[in-house]
């Protein structure tokens, strides 16, 4: 007898993948945390450069990445030094 039923191991499987992906995903910039300092919102910075909030949700989220320029104006708007936005290249793990 299983344990489980064919539909509860595709469930299984899923929540494996998706824990395995979620542990896997690499860290690039600090915007978020950044953003909680200063007391902002994602929203807050969506509007202050005038682009969509799914866009500031995804760098939150480092799905993607900004441009260099984009990351001078999220610093600026911050009031923060830009590499401070960054995570350091040591801590990246290949």
């Amino acid at each position: 007898m299983h344990l489980f039923k064919p539909l509860e191991w595709l469930i299984l499987d899923y929540y494996i993948c998706f824990i395995s992906i979620r542990m896997s995903k690499t860290i690039y910039n600090r915007i978020k945390s950044a953003l909680a300092d200063k007391g902002k919102s994602n929203k807050d910075l969506a509007d202050a450069l005038k682009i969509a909030p799914e866009t500031v949700s995804s760098w939150c989220t480092n799905s993607a990445q900004p441009s260099i320029k984009r990351l001078f104006e999220i610093a600026t708007f911050l009031d923060v030094e830009v590499g401070s936005l960054l995570v350091s290249n040591k801590s990246i793990k290949s």
